[in-house]
């Protein structure tokens, strides 16, 4: 079987993505931000705990330890994010400090991971697969609150159609996977702010997206089976907008 890379592993998206891959026989390499109980016996998980607040040097120590197992992993799946309450109405100061929180998480932490796994496949010319999870607040927005969550989340579908164009000859592919809500701590935080009828209004379903959905997903993206969408962005949100 394959190995896959997935960062956020501990919870929600991330967590499930990891049960998928791990009931299809693949070697798992997860990082979240502590140390998880799950998969301890597990001789195909192996996990790293990675502070993105100051994520350079820890990637770079993550990515240099995965050189070192005889077969570097094929495919890279970033699901960490962050998703922080930051109103037009709240200080300058708060703003800025959360926007960049928000930005440098989700976005930048995640490109410079896939950067540097990038480049180690093109320089052993493997076929690696990039998937990042983005949401549906990339595509229609979201509220004030939480348009940096948006911003970021948008970065990280034009990052996918810019390694698509550029490493696809070398047999390199990259996709977006943009939930609507799901059923994890994230939603919970959204109940709290809006109500539970929020995250339910407007969809063709009578229920928000469970993580199993996401995990489905990118594991048959990760298969290599749909390589000839590479750079296009898989909508999943129970219908709450069409394409």
């Amino acid at each position: 079987m394959g190995r896959v890379i997935v960062t956020g592993s501990s919870r929600g998206i991330g967590k499930a993505i990891v049960d998928r891959y791990l009931d299809e026989e693949w070697t798992v390499f997860g990082a979240s931000t502590t140390i998880i109980p799950y998969w301890k016996d597990n001789p195909r998980y192996r996990h790293a705990v990675i502070d993105l607040n100051m994520f350079k040097d820890a990637i770079d120590q993550w990515v240099n330890s995965l050189q070192k197992f005889e077969n570097f992993p094929e495919v890279l799946i970033n699901n960490a994010a962050v998703f922080i309450d930051s109103p037009i109405s709240s200080s300058d100061d708060s703003w800025l400090e959360n926007w960049n929180k928000t930005i440098s998480i989700n976005l930048t932490a995640s490109s410079y991971l896939a950067k540097k796994v990038i480049k180690i496949w093109s320089s052993l010319h493997i076929d690696g697969i990039l998937i990042n999870i983005s949401s549906r607040a990339a595509q229609r927005g979201d509220t004030e609150e939480f348009a940096a969550y948006a911003a970021s989340k948008a970065g990280m579908i034009a990052f996918v159609k810019s390694v698509a164009r550029n490493y696809g000859k070398q047999g390199i592919t990259a996709f977006s996977i943009a939930p609507g809500f799901v059923q994890t701590d994230m939603a919970i935080e959204s109940i709290k702010t809006y109500g539970e009828e929020y995250l339910t209004q407007g969809l063709a379903l009578d229920a928000i997206v469970p993580p199993s959905d996401i995990a489905t997903l990118a594991y048959r993206i990760g298969t290599g089976e749909l390589k000839h969408s590479t750079g296009q962005t898989f909508h999943i949100n129970s219908g709450s907008y069409l394409f």
